[in-house]
């Protein structure tokens, strides 16, 4: 038996959140330096993942892993990865380090535990951490629906608790306050999301109980599905099946966010710390927009495109709304989240394109958002913990006493706004394009997103960075080395696949490629008019072939 790759990637993580959390009250520092080691040794292994796998060979997915586990309902452990897969799972791990880096000090004691009072926050804060890693990794390796759908619901308590028990400190008002908002931001994200898996096992049971009927045995195998399907063996009617898609798309619409699910988010990172902020819209939203492409499109092609028309209006109305209140927040951290909900319509908008540029910008906007992003928030939580406030206009001039701070959270800015030469241009402009080719209104008036982040990100820096230095933050300090360790090598990667991003690209197009087959779509030939004016016949002609010998 080969080694079990995948699932090592998975448990390591997981045995590392046990250990963390056994550890001592006492025992802070070493409980956050055991859980950045697990995180490390993660990564080596999905580094290991990455060189392993190989995007020209034939077949849906690597690596792959098949047990028995509950034989009598047809649930298997099966894994297997994907190119899209494989970077998710690389971007995944990658931030977990500079997460529990991040938040170094966010869970240390307000008091020293007592004989009577043996807390640890510490050891709990980066246990649950690692502990949703785990769970994340393994919804993108799983490649059976009742074993992903297992981790995709129980990645949702350690949130809870996260976002409940492991607040902003920075708030101008009482700490029972504080807690108040903690815990109702906490609950709307439980509720939301458990709302949505409710809806999403239905539709899992439903497919279950067709896959019996058609083929003698209940299945829950993604590829199982989709070769009986190609052979003519499974035929889900119309009305099932659009049904089915429905109740798997809600589930992955709420975690996504898309409008009007979306309302969970702001209040979740904003009552979040900043590196659980990032864990939750770099890292766990990603599983919603993970899934509407290995799930929604490859077990229901006939009803992904039934509803791509509806999805485009509501992805469209997520980047403009989004963008629309990421210019009129007065808080740093919700000003953020609503620019990721504007971020997430526009990934939305290139899987349901339905083209490989579309899909392929998708794809490379998951990883590239989670970066800018983490850098974005990572150095607005270093901020606030400083000043104490959340609020735009308790700064200023910030750039004149902490010039690196400012440096970085500019870069950060400009990589969300999608500058040409930082990682996000290359993905917004191909699901743009993607979009464009098949649905033109659509993809012009999205455009409009690219403007309103240039005001929100520009307006945001102007007024934090900029103008007279206010008499609260003139004593800030800069970026501290842990904190800097944070954020360069975030900005080295925005800058390197900014310029360079083919080694993303190589490895998710063959993926896309295979997900467009099974929705059977084909990228749209393009037109081209040329008007060879007056006397112009024979050249105009001419130039009409050149075109259409550089279209083919």
């Amino acid at each position: 038996m080969s080694f079990p790759l995948l699932t090592a990637v998975a448990a390591v993580p997981a045995v590392g959140a046990i250990a963390t959390a056994a550890l001592p009250a006492a025992k802070r520092t070493a409980a956050k330096w055991l859980a950045l080691l697990f995180s490390l040794l993660t990564f080596a292994l999905a580094l290991v993942v990455a060189f392993r796998f190989d995007p020209g060979a034939k077949g849906p997915f690597q690596l792959t892993e098949s047990h028995a586990w509950i034989s009598d309902f047809g649930v298997r452990y099966e894994l297997g990865v994907d190119g899209i897969a494989v970077a998710l799972i690389a971007l995944t791990t990658l931030l977990i380090p500079f997460i529990i880096l991040a938040g170094w000090h966010d869970a240390d004691p307000l008091e020293e535990a007592t004989p009577n009072r043996r807390w640890r926050p510490t050891q709990g804060f980066f246990a649950l951490i690692l502990a949703v890693e785990a769970m994340v990794v393994l919804s993108f390796e799983a490649t059976d629906v009742f074993l992903f759908y297992i981790f995709f619901e129980a990645m949702l308590i350690p949130m809870y608790f996260l976002i409940g028990g492991f607040g902003d400190r920075a708030g101008g008002d009482g700490e029972d306050q504080a807690a108040s908002r903690r815990s109702y931001a906490a609950v709307k994200f439980l509720l939301y999301n458990l709302a949505g898996g409710l809806i999403m096992l239905a539709a899992v049971i439903g497919l279950y109980a067709v896959t019996a009927d058609q083929l003698g045995t209940g299945t829950f195998s993604l590829q199982q599905i989709v070769e009986a399907r190609a052979a003519g063996k499974l035929d889900i009617g119309t009305g099932t099946e659009r049904l089915l898609f429905l109740g798997f798309f809600f589930a992955f619409a709420v975690k996504a966010p898309l409008w009007p699910l979306h309302t969970w988010l702001p209040g979740a990172m904003g009552e979040s710390t900043a590196p659980v902020a990032v864990l939750i819209t770099a890292v766990v939203d990603k599983v919603g927009t993970f899934a509407m492409l290995r799930f929604c499109l490859q077990l229901f092609p006939e009803a992904s495109s039934w509803a791509t028309p509806a999805i485009l209006v509501l992805a469209l109305i997520s980047v403009l709304y989004g963008a629309l209140l990421a210019v009129a927040q007065r808080d740093i951290k919700r000003l953020i989240a609503y620019a990721s909900i504007s971020h997430f319509g526009f990934i939305i908008l290139g899987i349901f394109a339905m083209t490989s540029q579309g899909q392929s910008g998708a794809t490379l906007y998951m990883v590239n958002h989670g970066i800018s992003t983490a850098a974005l928030m990572l150095v607005a939580g270093f901020l606030i913990s400083r000043r104490g406030s959340r609020l735009i206009a308790d700064y200023g001039g910030v750039q004149k006493v902490a010039p690196v701070l400012a440096g970085t959270f500019l870069i950060g800015g400009l990589a969300t706004l999608s500058l040409p030469g930082l990682a996000p241009f290359v993905s917004e402009f191909l699901v743009l394009v993607g979009t464009f080719s098949r649905y033109p209104v659509i993809g012009i008036i999205a455009t409009l997103g690219i403007v309103l982040a240039a005001l929100y990100v520009l307006v945001l820096y102007q007024r934090t960075m900029t103008g007279p230095v206010k008499t609260e933050v003139r004593s800030m300090p800069d970026l501290r080395v842990r904190e800097l360790l944070v954020v360069a090598p975030l900005v080295a990667l925005l800058l390197f696949l900014g310029v360079y991003p083919k080694p993303l690209t190589d490895l998710v197009n063959p993926a896309v490629g295979h997900t467009l087959s099974v929705v059977d779509k084909k990228d749209p030939k393009p037109t081209v008019q040329v008007d060879a004016g007056p006397g112009g016949g024979r050249a105009g002609q001419a130039v009409q072939d050149q075109d259409r010998e550089a279209a083919k």
